[in-house]
């Protein structure tokens, strides 16, 4: 048998040498892994903002709805207003002016059927027209009306169209949408 040329003893012995080396394991596993971590890094920050922003527009239709409920009698226009405003504070750090907020009174008859008797839209949110039935893609749950015959509900609603940080993952923005529903309140003085 002939003995191999000296080149390729050279070679094969690089590719032994190769093969047993231990010290750059280390590094290309790192180098597999990394985009996979960074991945689910961006992705749950991503994922983390856009929950804290629906949390805030739940807050917020909640607490301009708890606001109103509350009103012993007539409301004026530059308190809601005030109460508006002193919600789009909860927006910070993000920017408010892409937050619509809506306040309906709506009156029950003794059948259940609903009538707004006034209605405020906020920073390009639609008011409900007076005097005609509530409707939006969300009606008034049964179980509220019913129990609500012959008085009024107070119905907030707050929507924020809200872009992905990064845009990375997600490309389309989050449309969130929250709505409250309150029986009057009143405190007893």
């Amino acid at each position: 048998m002939r003995p191999l040329p000296a080149s390729l003893r050279r070679f094969s012995a690089t590719l032994r040498r190769f093969g047993r080396a231990q010290k750059a394991a280390a590094a290309v596993e790192f180098a597999l892994i990394l985009p996979v971590m960074l991945t689910l890094y961006v992705g749950s920050i991503e994922l983390s903002a856009a929950f804290s922003m629906d949390q805030r527009v739940i807050t917020i239709a909640g607490t301009v709805g708890d606001l109103v409920a509350r009103t012993n009698g007539t409301l004026a226009a530059s308190d809601l207003t005030n109460y508006f405003q002193a919600a789009q504070a909860i927006m910070a750090p993000y920017s408010p002016t892409k937050l619509e907020q809506v306040v309906s009174v709506v009156a029950v008859d003794s059948s259940g059927n609903t009538k707004v008797e006034w209605s405020v839209g906020y920073n390009g949110g639609s008011a409900q027209t007076c005097g005609q039935p509530y409707s939006t893609v969300h009606p008034i749950p049964t179980a509220m009306t019913n129990i609500s015959e012959g008085s009024i509900i107070i119905v907030s609603e707050a929507s924020y169209v809200y872009p992905p940080l990064l845009g990375l993952f997600f490309k389309n923005s989050f449309n969130f949408y929250h709505q409250n529903f309150y029986l009057p309140r009143y405190d007893k003085d």
